[in-house]
């Protein structure tokens, strides 16, 4: 628990200092915890801190946590690629799906989005350096897919999110934050309605966070490294 404290102490700390640096105050800047393999045991004790948002990269196991942390008040993120047989688990579980990437897998969530829960959180997930190893919509086809998205009901378009690629030698991911800046402003001039840039994580969250980010994913430098394979 100490560890797990010292963490999110500093984390925060970064995100502060980040929203300093760039003229913004630090409650611009949302957490998610990436919490995918590690263990339900962990999320209750970050969520004992304060943390309520987690994001889950895969259904089933996060189903499995959800299933021994009832009762708290977590807010659920899915953040990884999501199969259109994995949809209904989907939309009955989760808060929010940041990686919708396509219209079927829109038009699913909609359709199956329980009644009784509140519409699904949904970000747009765009593929900004056009990797073809990732999900997401390119650039230039984002648009008509937010649209899409805000006639559908069931689900609210929130915003966009983003993996860029990673640094290298000639690859600033500064620039991919850059263009995500850019179209998020160009879809908002366009009238699309939304309030999330979820982009940035534990290597480059300053970066991510100079460029408009409304939401960083922290893993590793928040939970740890993750767990060995059957490790409960």
């Amino acid at each position: 628990m100490n560890n797990l404290k010292e963490n999110l102490d500093n984390v925060r700390a970064r995100i502060a200092a980040a929203c300093s640096a760039a003229g913004r105050a630090p409650g611009e800047v949302a957490l998610l915890a990436v919490s995918k393999k590690h263990t339900a045991g962990k999320i209750r004790d970050l969520h004992a801190l304060g943390q309520r948002s987690f994001g889950e990269n895969y259904v089933q196991e996060a189903l499995a946590k959800q299933a021994k942390l009832q009762g708290l008040d977590i807010e659920w993120h899915f953040i990884g690629p999501l199969q259109s047989n994995k949809t209904r688990e989907a939309a009955g579980h989760f808060d929010w799906v940041q990686s919708a990437d396509r219209e079927k897998i829109v038009r699913r969530l909609s359709a199956q989005r329980p009644a009784e829960l509140p519409a699904m959180n949904v970000c747009i997930e765009v593929n900004i350096d056009r990797e073809p190893q990732k999900s997401g919509v390119l650039p230039e086809d984002t648009a008509a897919l937010a649209h899409l998205v805000q006639e559908l009901p069931r689900i609210r378009l929130r915003g966009l999110m983003a993996i860029p690629k990673m640094a290298d030698d000639v690859h600033d991911p500064g620039d991919s934050y850059r263009r995500m800046q850019q179209l998020y402003g160009a879809l908002l001039e366009e009238g699309i309605e939304m309030d999330t840039l979820s982009m940035g994580m534990s290597a480059d969250l300053e970066s991510a966070i100079a460029h408009g980010s409304t939401m960083v994913r922290v893993g590793t430098d928040l939970l740890g490294p993750r767990p060995a394979a059957g490790t409960k």
